[in-house]
């Protein structure tokens, strides 16, 4: 069975998110390991949710997902039950249903965003190189990716390109008049400042500087044609700068302290606006309180969001729906596989005793022999086909039960 915990931006407080966040995906192994029931675990974390999806082997998910929480109540040092509040839980075809719509960018704080779809990616891919995925997820997973091409192809949510990053800079223009003449601190070097620095230049950012706490800031620096800033002078440069933002992922304590900014300020009270896109936070809360500053957070950002697009969005979720449906026939459909194997097997064994018998007495067989696995292949065909039928429609194992009280079936399920 599927399973999927999910802790998101609408689910969860930003605190709770937050401590989940920053576990990532390294998490992944101690789910697995929470309980003997779980077989694989994928774990999803982005900016604005932690989810966990596991393919469990008993009926029952609720003493391995107890545990799973327990486990994440530990890692996070969270309570159990603040963690449980914090979580929706979606089983069985719930968890397809659930991941497509999040692949697609429906379920994300700017509706159609770009980054969602590359995060589902190497989700899967990080479990993969763990040894932590099954044949369930695999299957699940790629489902899901598909799915996220087919709406943005056909549907074209968020067809403008929006992401976090954008709607953040769109929310900042109010307050810069002329990005051109704007002193700009950009702190991180990973992907989502790769695509802030490309908007803030789509926006005429010119006077650019970027800050690594990781120590990759050279490298970026020298590639992007950025000044770097180096540690010794970060501060200094945090405090000259107009606009500062943050989205690293380097650090578990903030990059920017209050105290530290404050200092730098000195008696400064110039306009400042900080943007925080990191999940944890970057940037201390306290930052807000400096006279002159204005800290815009992933908190405020999803909360000023725009929910555009409506037609679009239902024909998308229509998509997802039907994605869903489609992926939990066939999963069913491959769940009566080893009942398929087994009465293949079953009756070409009694066609080869049969046809070894014929030969045995010295007939002439050619004919029949043909006759007969002609007719094997229309019984099976015929059978298999009916199996196929039901179990699409969620009668597979009455139809495996049967052929069991029928014939001495052999089956087991593949490993995964």
């Amino acid at each position: 069975m599927l399973v999927c915990l999910s802790a998101h931006h609408r689910s969860a407080p930003f605190e709770s998110l937050e401590s989940l966040s920053r576990l990532g995906e390294s998490a992944a192994p101690a789910l697995r390991a929470a309980h003997e029931d779980i077989l694989g675990t994928v774990v999803l974390a982005t900016c604005n949710r932690f989810e966990a999806y596991f393919d469990i082997a008993d009926e029952s998910p609720v003493p391995s997902m107890d545990a799973a929480m327990e486990r994440l109540a530990a890692m996070s040092d969270l309570p159990f039950r603040t963690v449980r509040e914090s979580v929706d839980f979606a089983h069985g075809s719930g968890v397809a249903r659930h991941l497509f719509s999040v692949a697609a960018g429906l379920e994300s704080v700017v509706v159609g965003e770009d980054e969602i779809a590359g995060q589902v990616k190497r989700a899967l891919d990080a479990a993969r190189k763990q040894g932590l995925t099954t044949t369930p997820l695999e299957s699940l997973f790629q489902r899901a990716a598909e799915t996220s091409r087919v709406v943005k192809n056909a549907v074209g949510v968020g067809a403008a390109g929006r992401s976090l990053v954008r709607v953040a800079l769109q929310m900042a223009s109010s307050r810069v008049v002329d990005w051109a003449q704007t002193r700009v601190l950009l702190i991180g070097t990973g992907r989502y400042a790769a695509t802030t620095l490309s908007v803030l230049r789509s926006h005429g950012a010119v006077d650019i500087g970027v800050f690594s706490a990781s120590g990759r800031g050279a490298e970026f620096a020298a590639r992007q044609g950025l000044a770097l800033v180096t540690e010794r002078d970060f501060a200094a440069a945090a405090a000259r700068a107009q606009v500062v933002i943050a989205c690293t992922s380097a650090s578990d304590a903030p990059v920017l302290p209050a105290p530290v900014l404050r200092a730098a300020r000195g008696g400064d009270a110039h306009a400042q606006l900080v943007i925080d896109l990191g999940m944890p936070r970057n940037v201390d809360p306290a930052v807000a309180e400096l006279p002159g500053t204005e800290l815009l957070d992933l908190d405020t950002i999803r909360l000023h969001a725009p929910l555009d697009e409506f037609a679009a969005l239902g024909e998308a979720r229509e998509i997802v729906a039907e994605a869903a449906r489609r992926h939990a026939a066939e999963r069913r459909v491959r769940e009566v596989s080893p009942s398929v194997v087994a009465l293949r097997g079953y009756l070409h064994g009694l066609l080869e005793e049969e046809i070894a018998r014929l030969r045995g007495r010295g007939d002439g067989v050619a004919e029949t022999e043909r006759a007969l696995r002609h007719f094997e292949g229309v019984v099976l065909h015929r059978l298999i086909g009916q199996g196929h039928t039901l179990a699409a429609a969620g009668a597979g194992q009455e139809w495996c039960q049967a052929l069991e009280l029928v014939f001495p079936l052999d089956t087991q399920r593949p490993s995964d």
